[in-house]
């Protein structure tokens, strides 16, 4: 197809001659370009065109800095109107810019008017074409998808009008040329003529965008770029298909005819909204076939039911061979096939029935925990489902809670057991009414009303059988009073034998009675108490003792049974309260006392407290609850231990006396007791130890004395003694002690027995070693640390009586004392001592 246009008027033509020749002179990337233009530029004339890819290659903005002139993107500079140059070059830039890169470039323009000189023919024609249309102008073309050529095959042709006044070559670029798909398309650059080189598939390329070029042999455009579409045409080359070749739907049994089942969907790649892509869906066959239970709306694929007896139990699966075509149904369009799966949702609208209308069992007599039989029921509805499971019910016969019946989860069967034990002497047979529904509730069906219980008898036939005696009932109580004496007899335990309905022949013995309270007589039962009864013993419990018996018959058979005692409170206990309470100043100046009663609750408080005449001078002693009473001080007392009289009623007089022991203590809490009180008892004790080893003391004392006044006169009896101690040695060793700590001023250590020597007060040794030389054996007497000490000791740090070179020494050249020294000596200090020791003995 060509593209024509009208032919210019005669000034178009003569500037086009003045401008034979237009140079167009590139230089370095974003340096100076040099045009020669024609003086007289017509608007929207190219001038010529820059390489603006050599300066910046991605400009995202373009612009020219004179409104006289505009530059494409391709870098073609055109006159937006009118303009005539003078002699002198025009100047103007091209500005471009990169918003990512940030980058900005400026190219020179220099356009220069060329003198008019003769016009360089471009072709042979001596005439000039006038045209009043141009023929360079888009027009639409289409192709045929698929087509069969012949290939080449001719598309469309383009024509410049410029053609007349130069040698014009043509080209294209775009998809199918110099981009994907290659060499789909050609172009003769003489003639214009478009070629396709092979068959196109629109599913792959709805059209082609290209562009076509009309240039000269010194590469000047004088036309536009021209913008070519080439739309292809569909051809009905796809058939429609599903979406998924094998659908799934499920719809309620019973559903009301019109019930949207589901929506099938196809695709067809074919052209959208034409009638290669109009689809009718259709219902090829339904299997099972009869009856027809599902349509189909042939535009929207929606699947509808058609009748209202869907039956799940009769058919639970239907599959529909669906058919979908192209061109509006028609014969001639194409189709493809699916399958749909429809399945029935399951509803209970089948009641469960029993296999058989009534039953016949049989059961011993008093058998619990046994079952006795089961009872099986079919349902139609879906197995394992609410729908299907059962549930039974006794509904008559089971007035005594005898019996139970239960569902086997494995088998949906019902099971009935015996809970409860049946009498044969009561009942020969007992009839049962077992009904059976299920776990879900019935829905009611389309054409059929709802369903109702299903109902079977059950016959149980009691077994008779020798019985043992039966304990009925298992607990019995009996009263008995608080404190009843042993011997007395009490009503036991009574059984029975259910056969005789007495108690005749039964034997009975005791099997439990923790503090062995009783003992019971082996043919009537009964109970002999063994002990005093006490309703405080710890064995008895909300004041109930129990005793258990069994009950046996000739046959060895037996029954257990218990016996409760129940004891009436007796008032036998006084009240009782804590024998010691602590004072303590810092913390109360009051103690409480808390007494307890073991009798019950009607023999117990509210309490009396009292104190006697002497008491009160010291104590007072008051009760607001009575339950307890608060004691306390009269005035401040030392601290120390008191001992009160006390005296406390219950509430019917019962009473107690009591020493309490009151410990009144400068603490905070009775743990932190110190007491004075603690020392003087300490010190007692103490004293009372010391009294013992002084009496000891002065016993070996007075012994060791003689033993060596005796010795002394045997020996030398007529030799004269020098006085061997000063007067005040006795008074300067013998230092009275007033120590309270215990055993302190003499232990067994302090206290060595003499022993014999070889030499007898001879002239090396001292009375009780006096002097220091020549003594086999020391002997020594002490009597107070670091008071006086009878020893053999040299430079000791304490007077001693002994043989030393310091004063109050015994310096005896003949080595013995005179009796009336050591009478002197010892006498005043054994009475001292004497006197001491038989104070502390009394104390």
């Amino acid at each position: 197809m060509a593209v024509a246009s009208a032919a210019p008027g005669s000034i178009f033509c003569k500037q086009l001659l003045f401008s034979l020749l237009v140079l167009i002179i590139f230089c370095d990337a974003c340096k100076k370009i040099s045009l020669q233009v024609p003086s007289h530029l017509q608007a929207e004339t190219l001038i010529g065109k820059a390489n603006l890819e050599e300066c910046l290659k991605s400009a995202s903005l373009i612009l020219s800095s004179d409104p006289d002139f505009r530059v494409l993107e391709d870098g073609s500079i055109y006159a937006t109107h009118d303009v005539i140059l003078s002699s002198e070059k025009k100047r103007f830039s091209i500005l471009l810019s990169d918003s990512q890169r940030q980058e900005q470039k400026e190219i020179e323009i220099v356009l220069a008017a060329s003198e008019n000189k003769a016009r360089k023919k471009r072709h042979r024609k001596e005439k000039v074409l006038k045209r009043n249309k141009r023929r360079w102008a888009p027009v639409p073309c289409s192709l045929m998808e698929n087509s069969l050529g012949p290939f080449p095959q001719h598309v469309q042709q383009i024509q410049s009008d410029t053609a007349q006044n130069y040698t014009i070559f043509y080209s294209i670029s775009g998809p199918g040329v110099d981009k994907e798909p290659f060499n789909l398309f050609f172009i003769d650059k003489d003639t214009g003529d478009i070629f396709c080189t092979r068959s196109i598939d629109r599913e792959q390329y709805q059209q082609f965008s290209l562009y076509g070029y009309a240039t000269t042999s010194d590469g000047y455009a004088p036309e536009f770029p021209l913008p070519l579409v080439f739309k292809i045409e569909d051809d009905n080359d796809n058939a429609p298909y599903f979406e998924n070749k094998l659908t799934t739907f499920q719809v309620p049994e019973n559903c009301r005819t019109g019930t949207s089942v589901g929506q099938v969907t196809a695709i067809d790649l074919d052209e959208p909204d034409t009638l290669h892509t109009r689809l009718k869906y259709k219902i090829l066959q339904q299997i099972p076939e009869n009856p027809k239970h599902f349509s189909i709306h042939p535009d929207t694929g929606v699947i509808t039911t058609s009748a209202p007896l869907l039956d799940r139990e009769t058919c639970d699966t239907y599959t529909l061979i669906m058919e979908v075509r192209d061109m509006g149904g028609q014969h001639f369009g194409l189709f493809n096939t699916g399958t749909i799966t429809i399945s029935l949702i399951d509803e209970n609208d089948n009641a469960p029935y029993f296999t058989e209308s009534s039953y016949i069992t049989e059961v011993e007599e008093n058998r619990i925990d046994v079952e006795i039989l089961r009872m099986t029921v079919h349902d139609q509805d879906l197995p394992n489902t609410p729908h299907s499971s059962a549930v039974y019910t006794i509904l008559q016969g089971n007035e005594n809670g005898n019996f139970k019946i239960t569902t086997d989860p494995k088998t949906n069967e019902g099971v009935l057991c015996v809970v409860k034990p049946l009498n044969f002497e009561v009942h020969r047979q007992i009839v049962l009414q077992v009904g059976v529904l299920n776990e879900a509730q019935f829905s009611k069906a389309a054409n059929s009303q709802t369903p109702t219980m299903c109902t079977a008898t059950v016959t149980v036939k009691i077994k008779d059988r020798d019985e043992g005696p039966e304990c009925q009932p298992p607990v019995k109580t009996i009263q008995s009073k608080d404190g009843l004496a042993a011997g007395t007899e009490l009503l036991g335990y009574k059984a029975m034998d259910p056969d005789s309905r007495s108690n005749e022949g039964l034997r009975y013995t005791k099997i439990g009675d923790e503090d062995n309270w009783f003992e019971i007589n082996e043919q009537s039962g009964n109970l002999k108490t063994v002990k005093v009864l006490d309703r405080e013993s710890k064995f008895v419990k909300n004041n109930q003792y129990n005793v258990s018996v069994i009950a046996r018959d000739a046959s060895g058979r037996s029954c257990t049974g218990t016996l409760v005692v129940l004891l009436e409170d007796y008032n036998d206990h006084p009240p009782q309260i804590d024998r010691e309470v602590t004072i303590c100043r810092h913390a109360n100046d009051f103690a409480v006392l808390k007494p307890t009663d073991l009798d019950g609750p009607d023999n117990g408080p509210p309490f009396q407290f009292f104190l006697n005449n002497a008491a009160r001078k010291l104590w007072t002693l008051k009760t607001e609850d009575g339950k307890t009473a608060i004691l306390r001080e009269r005035q401040h007392l030392d601290y120390n231990y008191y001992s009160v009289p006390i005296q406390i009623k219950d509430r019917h007089g019962l009473q107690a006396n009591h020493i309490l022991s009151v410990r009144v203590c400068d603490c905070t809490t009775p743990s932190d007791c110190r007491m004075a009180i603690n020392d003087k008892r300490d010190v007692k004790m103490a004293n009372v130890i010391l009294g013992k080893w002084a009496i000891l003391a002065m016993v070996l004392g007075s012994a060791l004395l003689l033993c060596m006044l005796c010795a002394c006169f045997c020996v030398i009896p007529k030799k004269t003694v020098k006085k061997c101690f000063p007067e005040d040695v006795a008074q300067q060793n013998l230092i009275v002690s007033n120590t309270e700590g215990p055993g302190e001023e003499v232990t067994e250590a302090n206290i060595r027995l003499p022993t014999q020597t070889s030499n007898v007060c001879d002239t090396s040794m001292s009375v009780g070693t006096l002097g220091g030389q020549g003594i086999k054996t020391q002997q020594s007497f002490e009597m107070v640390k670091g008071g006086y000490t009878l020893e053999s000791n040299k430079g000791g740090g304490h007077q001693t009586l002994e043989s030393n070179k310091g004063g109050g020494q015994c310096a005896m050249d003949a080595g013995r004392c005179a009796y009336t020294d050591w009478h002197t000596f010892t006498q005043p200090r054994l009475g001292e001592e004497s006197i001491r020791g038989h104070t502390l003995i009394k104390n």
